[in-house]
């Protein structure tokens, strides 16, 4: 195991501990739509937002195992917006991560409120974070930011609307930039707060998150085209299917994927140059985001 692997495996056991705490705290066993919200919470996944809030925070000089309450937090309102893209209105997918998803699981009223709860309860995990009350309220306030109207839900309006309809490549990074980039800028500035960083420190990192975000959703374009079910957890070909305008559809998927790979690069030498070997880990995990194939 690489030093990179043995770090990102430490942060994982602190976010599974946080959320695992969550669930007992905010999510009680007897209500059906909690038990819907803990099966889509618990049930995998990379957890990559939750980690960069915590390893900017710890490149910083943070407490990052204080921020755990944090990571939690963007995990819990990621976790929303995968059960609501799911449902039959949005995407329709019958699978998650190798699973049914939660309205297949549960019922669509059940998964619906299953997200409602989750979205809540994430500022609730916030408000009891052993920070700071200003952390706790920057931290809130960015989450807020990033997840709503301008930010992810923003991204998905645009990504309902121009469904079917061309565009060109503005528009679409206006949509990957907010529908995807705005969530991980949110962990990343959120792990910049609970470090107590600066404003530089919050502008450096900007920038690497909104790349970061764009690169993901290109690599997810490429994907959706030349993957598999088995590989994914999911089912392929629904933005063919959906008549969507994709960077795969733009570029072709090497096209795509060299795209992706410049602005990667561009990216982390920028990073590397303002905090040196201090930027290791989060360039690692950009370089794994880009060669990723699940």
């Amino acid at each position: 195991m690489t030093a990179y692997e043995q770090q990102y495996d430490v942060y994982l056991k602190e976010i599974q501990a946080a959320l695992e705490n969550a669930c007992n705290t905010y999510l009680p066993e007897d209500s059906r739509v909690c038990q819907a919200a803990r099966y889509s919470l618990m049930g995998g996944g990379k957890r990559i937002r939750a980690v960069l809030t915590l390893a900017c925070c710890d490149m910083l000089g943070g407490d990052w195992r204080a921020a755990a309450h944090f990571a939690a937090a963007v995990e819990m309102l990621h976790c929303f917006s995968l059960i609501h893209d799911d449902l039959p209105c949005m995407d329709n997918d019958d699978f998650r991560r190798g699973k049914p998803s939660c309205h297949k699981a549960f019922d669509e009223a059940t998964a619906l409120l299953a997200g409602d709860v989750l979205l809540t309860e994430a500022f609730e995990v916030i408000a009891n974070a052993p920070l700071s009350e200003h952390a706790r309220i920057e931290a809130a306030r960015l989450l807020a930011v990033g997840g709503g109207s301008r930010g992810m839900i923003w991204g998905q309006e645009l990504d309902v609307t121009y469904e079917g309809k061309p565009l060109d490549e503005a528009l679409l990074r206006t949509i990957h930039k907010n529908k995807t980039g705005a969530l991980i800028n949110a962990s990343v500035q959120m792990g910049v707060c609970a470090a107590g960083g600066t404003r530089e420190d919050a502008s450096y990192l900007e920038r690497y998150a909104f790349d970061l975000g764009l690169v993901f959703q290109i690599v997810d374009d490429v994907l959706d085209v030349i993957s598999t079910p088995e590989e994914l957890g999911k089912p392929i070909g629904s933005d063919q299917e959906n008549g969507k305008v994709t960077f795969a559809t733009l570029y072709s998927p090497q096209g795509a994927l060299e795209l992706a790979q410049k602005i990667n690069d561009e990216s982390c030498e920028a990073l590397k140059k303002v905090y040196g070997d201090r930027a290791d880990f989060l360039i690692h995990l950009a370089g794994q985001l880009v060669t990723r194939r699940k």
